[in-house]
């Protein structure tokens, strides 16, 4: 078998990917390292711990940060979300969710805090196929790199759900919601709520909503896929993309999301996904408990939910279901089925991954963590798949 390396270095060659940076821990094993480059014109080779735009890898750390508020009761996942969000009040629900947005009924239940961990809750995205996701995007919701968190859930609170709450699961902007929560909670903005709860307690020095002028040298170039082409190009905009979202480097005391744009060094990521296979960090300084932890990392959906599916505006629908074997649990993905998974995997790996194809996976049962980082939209995934394969094939 090909070792790591090997397999990494032919996704440069074949032009799939700007760069590679992964690494492998299992017990005290690891292998590591980096293949490509910061920008492919200038040829400006990657180093190991450059700095990535993580896109919705900042998820897990928002829902870590929920889970360490309901540890210290300040809030409860039962909690509904006009608790803290009065401006939810009056949220409706589209009677037909290919329907008419002025065709709505009334909310049955209010969305709870659990439901945007499990995205149960009746949001959207502005990517997904329905015509809420086009309201989203017309709104340009999330897509300013100079408004407020605050300002943008202000915004999304005058549009309807897509479903009653608990019917579906629907990959949505509930994570953003999410960290307004913890501002309003925990009494402080998100960045300074989640260096004090996460970054600094883990020693992430280089996650947050911005970079330092001294490390925007780091910082790894992004770039989309052409599947047709098979080539790297520029970032394409337009209608419905997820690439619209505004992701600022110099804008770090104002802009904060739930969703996206926290910006994370390859090792202090590692950090963090370390840190969830015991709760705590190396130096053994307790983050979440067990009992918490196994909560957050376990299935909740039920089977008349599944599978999941995350269906885009503008991808081939015909592509394979990565979700089909997995469930999800408050905030991360949850593999319930290897079978499905063509007998690879182990039950209970849990993790997630971002829009410019960061990934990583956790495995209690194997004492494994594993990151893989890059900066390209619309990827063709096949790093991934043998970052996953080389692993389940080793253990």
């Amino acid at each position: 078998m090909d070792n790591l390396n090997q397999i990494m270095e032919r996704h440069i060659e074949n032009g799939s990917y700007p760069c590679l940076e992964w690494k492998v821990k299992i017990n005290d094993s690891i292998e590591k390292g980096t293949a490509g480059f910061l920008n492919i014109d200038k040829k400006n080779k990657i180093n190991h711990n450059s700095i990535y735009r993580i896109w919705s890898m900042t998820k897990p750390i928002i829902s870590v940060a929920i889970a360490i508020l309901e540890e210290k009761k300040i809030i409860s996942f039962n909690d509904p979300i006009n608790k803290f969000l009065p401006q939810f009040n009056n949220l409706t629900v589209l009677k037909k969710i290919d329907g008419d947005l002025n065709e709505t009924e009334d909310l049955k239940i209010m969305p709870r805090i659990k439901d945007l961990l499990l995205h149960t809750s009746g949001f959207t995205y502005n990517f997904a196929i329905n015509n809420l996701a086009k309201e989203y995007d017309k709104f340009k919701l999330f897509y300013s790199g100079d408004t407020t968190l605050e300002e943008e859930i202000d915004l999304l609170s005058k549009l309807p759900l897509l479903f009653q709450p608990g019917k579906k699961w629907h990959y949505s902007v509930s994570t953003d919601i999410l960290g307004r929560i913890i501002e309003i909670a925990y009494k402080k903005s998100l960045r300074k709520a989640l260096q004090e709860l996460i970054f600094i307690p883990v020693g992430m020095t280089d996650t947050d909503f911005g970079i330092s002028k001294d490390n925007i040298n780091r910082l790894v170039e992004s770039y989309e896929y052409d599947a047709n082409e098979k080539k790297l190009t520029e970032i394409k905009y337009g209608n419905q993309k997820i690439s619209n979202y505004s992701y600022p480097t110099d804008k770090h005391l104002t802009y904060a999301r739930g969703g996206h744009g926290l910006f994370s060094s390859f090792e202090d990521y590692f950090l963090f996904a370390d840190m969830l296979l015991t709760g705590k960090t190396q130096n053994g300084k307790k983050i979440l408990s067990n009992s918490s932890l196994n909560n957050m990392v376990k299935n909740h959906i039920d089977k008349n939910l599944l599978p999941l599916e995350i269906k885009t505006f503008g991808n081939n629908l015909n592509s394979r279901n990565d979700l089909e074997p997995y469930g999800w649990g408050l905030g991360f993905r949850v593999m319930l089925d290897i079978d499905k998974n063509n007998k690879l995997g182990s039950s209970g790996e849990f993790g997630w991954s971002g829009a410019a194809s960061t990934f990583f996976l956790v495995d209690k049962k194997n004492n494994l963590t594993a990151l893989l980082m890059t900066q390209v939209f619309n990827s063709d995934m096949k790093a991934r798949d043998d970052l996953f394969n080389y692993i389940y094939k080793k253990v």
